[in-house]
């Protein structure tokens, strides 16, 4: 255990904050862990796409399972959906870490971002509209399937295209939430043992530790504030939160 004595802490208190920060949106929200930390890794520390994106599901490995306890507890998981979304998931991040060790992913990222800004832009509308009358949703397994693949070739997606396309449809905000933070852990535990394999420890950072230390303290707290929210600001704030990142995420790649 000498080798956390080498560890500048201090250096790292920025990445505990990041984490902390990410996983309690995420866990209330239902995204935005892996979209913020990989901006983070790629555009602030400088480490490649693929590295992040297996540091990101290393981590979110942890913080998912502590998450997906959490909503459980709150009642917040639909066992009928879970399945249909979860197993779909796996198999398009298994596809998306494959693709990512050997080709450059990210020339699609800034139109899937102008989509994702826009469903943000419709919840917004549908917010603020008024009354909010959930209806089941249709379209599952292939979102599920997209949502893991971009999960992983983009280092983050799982929640943008899952959570928001599910409440497009008019599914119930805070279920919904719920069951795809849980159905994440399978996800990101798949996607992880597939880097590895692929790319070995090189596909680890010390940063990573931070972001773990921050996302597991805050993970427990997704839960309450998905159960307590109300339905409108629930899905106003996931409205603000997808287009913001998104216009974000648009604006980096394009400079």
């Amino acid at each position: 255990m000498h080798w956390l004595a080498s560890i500048d802490w201090i250096d790292l208190l920025p990445f505990i904050g990041v984490g902390f920060a990410a996983q309690l949106v995420d866990g209330a929200l239902g995204m935005a862990f892996g979209l913020i930390n990989s901006t983070l890794l790629v555009s602030v520390v400088g480490v490649s796409p693929a590295v992040a994106s297996a540091s990101i599901h290393a981590v979110e490995t942890f913080t998912t399972a502590a998450s997906g306890i959490s909503h459980v507890a709150h009642r917040n998981v639909d066992w009928k959906l879970f399945p249909r979304i979860a197993i779909p998931g796996v198999i398009g991040g298994v596809i998306g870490a494959y693709v990512l060790a050997s080709v450059d992913a990210s020339v699609a990222k800034p139109f899937v971002m102008a989509y994702l800004a826009a469903i943000g832009l419709y919840l917004l509308f549908r917010a603020w509209r008024g009354r909010i009358e959930p209806r089941s949703p249709r379209v599952i397994e292939p979102l599920g399937l997209i949502g893991g693949f971009l999960d992983a070739a983009g280092g983050g997606g799982w929640g943008p295209v899952v959570t928001s396309n599910l409440l497009l449809q008019g599914a119930e905000p805070r279920r919904t939430i719920g069951t795809v933070n849980t159905s994440e852990f399978f996800l990101t535990a798949t996607v992880s043992a597939t880097f590895f394999l692929t790319m070995g420890l090189a596909a680890f950072t010390l940063q990573t530790i931070g972001i773990l230390i921050g996302g597991l303290a805050a993970a427990p707290l997704g839960g309450i504030l998905a159960q307590r929210v109300p339905a409108r600001p629930l899905m106003a704030a996931v409205g603000v939160l997808l287009t913001l990142t998104s216009v974000v995420t648009i604006w980096s790649a394009l400079r």
